[in-house]
């Protein structure tokens, strides 16, 4: 270490040391995990050991309030987190997005039952205790366009019964907690959304995924036939003719937690592309690729693209976790999705378009990497939904 890092070392408060400490954790877990990621997308198998690796390296927590005895961690360290394991192992770090996401949901709003959210936290801390939220069901498809649920609950002396299918059910292999949408059967319907243990009869869970992409998430359906809840596992009810709109903070969180993923599927796969480009040193060039004119101005622009995703996602985060966002900070986090996740597809199409046959063999990981970022189209909100909420905003529409 240079006296220059020495004193930048020394000036860190306790804080940053730890930070530091930990996404240090962040990079030997991912590591660790690109080792066995071929096999886990290649049997569509559930990384359950990653899981055991993030409870006992204290990654499942970060989300969770200090005063429950999490780490209460911010938007833009959050982000760093799941960058760095999707570097690794994108499926991993697609479950515990959702993890981390709905414990940041919970934690800012507070609307669920106290001694409930308390309990959920203790377990999430002290085991591997994950939730997720089950919204997507066959006939309504994705709920973000519009519609209610057709799976229902209904109020009896003894709790609530759930009944109803819900698809792409992320991380459901290991899930403890399901966040299930739901709505009631009264005379004026309630729409919310209700904690349903995993061990409670009549939950099930089909094993359906069979994927492009991410094909490690486990995102198989969900069924529920009559599972009996607590009255306490209702989560923020309210009448459909009253439903607020999505707070812009949570569609934040969600916009820029799934951008920093992509970005790092695309960081991963412009590493191996570097590596590969200084080994393969063809017969009749006697020199590596990497000293090719043509190959390096296609480095140069994958980087400039990943220079771009890293600037305009930490930059918005930071402005949330100080503070200092804009009223429109919800249309600007989904302008960060569209950007970012366009700017990582195009990174991994350049580096397949440089390698021809080897990026697309299987015993290479950049066909898996496109795969992957792929999936970056489908999260909610979609393209065509965000450029539509732009214009509106410029055109001053409803």
């Amino acid at each position: 270490m240079t006296p220059l890092e020495q004193l930048a070392a020394n000036t860190l408060t306790s804080k940053e040391r730890e930070s530091t400490t930990i996404f240090e954790r962040v990079d030997a877990l991912a590591k660790d995990f690109a080792t066995r990621a071929a096999i886990h997308d290649k049997e569509a198998s559930f990384p359950f050991e990653n899981f055991t690796a993030l409870h006992e390296a204290g990654l499942l927590s970060i989300t969770i309030p200090r005063e429950l005895g999490g780490q209460g961690w911010g938007l833009a360290d959050t982000c760093r987190v799941i960058e760095g394991i999707a570097r690794g192992d994108a499926s991993t770090a697609l479950v515990l997005t959702m993890h981390y996401l709905q414990h940041a949901h919970a934690s800012r709003h507070r609307r669920w039952h106290p001694e409930v959210y308390k309990q959920l936290c203790r377990e999430s801390i002290e085991g591997i205790a994950l939730l997720n939220a089950a919204r997507v069901e066959p006939e309504l498809g994705t709920p973000a366009r519009g519609g209610l649920p057709a799976t229902f609950a209904k109020r009896t002396a003894d709790g609530w019964l759930l009944t109803g299918h819900k698809q792409y059910t992320t991380g459901s292999p290991i899930l403890r907690y399901f966040v299930v949408w739901a709505r009631t059967i009264e005379d004026e319907p309630q729409v919310g959304s209700f904690l349903v243990k995993r061990d409670l009869p009549g939950l099930r869970i089909v094993e359906t995924w069979d994927h492009l992409g991410m094909r490690a998430t486990g995102s198989h359906d969900l069924i529920l036939e009559n599972v009996l809840v607590p009255h306490e596992y209702a989560l923020n009810l309210s009448f459909v003719s009253t439903t607020q709109p999505i707070d812009p903070l949570t569609a934040t969180w969600n916009s820029l937690t799934l951008s920093a993923l992509y970005h790092g599927v695309a960081t991963s796969a412009r590493n191996w592309l570097v590596e590969y480009l200084h080994e393969r040193t063809p017969s009749n060039l006697g020199e590596p690729l990497a000293s090719l004119p043509r190959f390096q101005m296609a480095i140069g622009e994958i980087e400039a693209l990943l220079f771009a995703n890293r600037k305009i996602i930490y930059s918005l985060a930071k402005d949330i976790d100080n503070n200092e966002y804009e009223p429109n900070v919800g249309l600007q986090a989904q302008a960060v999705k569209y950007l970012t996740t366009k700017n990582s597809l195009r990174a991994v199409e350049i580096g397949l378009e440089l390698t021809g046959n080897p990026g697309l063999m299987k015993k290479n990981p950049l066909e898996r990497h496109y795969r992957d970022v792929l999936c970056s189209r489908i999260h909610t909100p979609q393209n065509d939904v965000i450029c539509q909420s732009l214009g509106k905003s410029v055109l001053k529409v409803k």
